[in-house]
């Protein structure tokens, strides 16, 4: 039922960690669920984006929730089923300057499909953390991983940013800056990572009006600028082109 489904879906929150006893058999028969609903729910994407190197698992017009009803839904919203064209820019530039994560620690930040965080492990990052408080996107992540014959990164669902400074080479955020009150504590909690750890930050976005309006445009220093496909700017009301900034605040 719906109701089994939610209670399953709390549960993946947990993934693959290891534990004993019934428990752990309770999660498993949980990912095994997730997993079977997402193959079902989502069609294999190659083609029709910025990366047509990856495969994830989408939404597409042949999807059976792309015209049913939302309520009959069971989970969140399905942001990890869309690839959005912020991650789409950010995922490519990686690919086409892999020195930029090659033996690095790299956090894909908000990750939603993972591809941003495939796309390094790809490049030869040392190890990948990919959070998105979301646990069905971890569980798609792994899909997605599998897909392209790699081994998943780390998946946490935990709000990583209330927690102190991550202490990662590289953070990726990928079409994050969606929401104002988001972009503002996104902006203190990047300061600190810098500040403590020295991190690098690059950010994947199409122009969205939260981000230009927001104070920390004025900090970015842009880096690569895509034409996205028509099929992505159909998706996205008009939006056609989707660029990456590297985060300086010394600006």
């Amino acid at each position: 039922t719906g109701r089994k489904v939610l209670i399953c879906s709390d549960s993946v929150s947990a993934l693959y960690s290891i534990q004993s006893g019934s428990s752990h058999t309770f999660r498993r028969r949980c990912v095994s669920h997730s997993r079977r609903f997402i193959g079902e729910n989502t069609e294999v994407v190659g083609e029709q984006s910025l990366t047509p190197e990856l495969r994830l698992r989408l939404f597409t017009p042949s999807c059976r929730f792309w015209t049913e009803r939302p309520e009959l839904w069971p989970y969140e919203d399905p942001y990890w089923a869309i690839y959005w064209p912020g991650g789409q820019a950010l995922s490519r530039f990686l690919l086409d300057h892999p020195a930029v994560c090659r033996g690095q620690t790299v956090l894909d930040l908000g990750s939603g499909c993972g591809a941003s965080a495939i796309a390094a492990i790809l490049c030869g990052a040392a190890h990948v953390v990919a959070n998105d408080i979301d646990p069905m996107a971890a569980v798609a992540t792994h899909m997605n991983s599998e897909l392209n014959g790699l081994q998943p990164p780390v998946c946490l669902t935990h709000n990583i940013m209330g927690s102190p400074p991550a202490a990662f080479h590289l953070i990726l955020l990928g079409d994050m800056f969606y929401d104002q009150s988001l972009a503002t504590s996104l902006h203190s909690w990047l300061n600190r990572c810098m500040e403590t750890h020295g991190t690098k930050v690059l950010i994947g976005d199409p122009g969205r009006a939260q981000f230009e309006e927001h104070a920390i445009r004025r900090l970015l220093r842009p880096l690569a600028q895509f034409e996205l496909p028509d099929s992505v700017r159909e998706e996205n009301y008009g939006l056609s082109c989707s660029g990456v900034w590297s985060y300086t605040p010394e600006l």
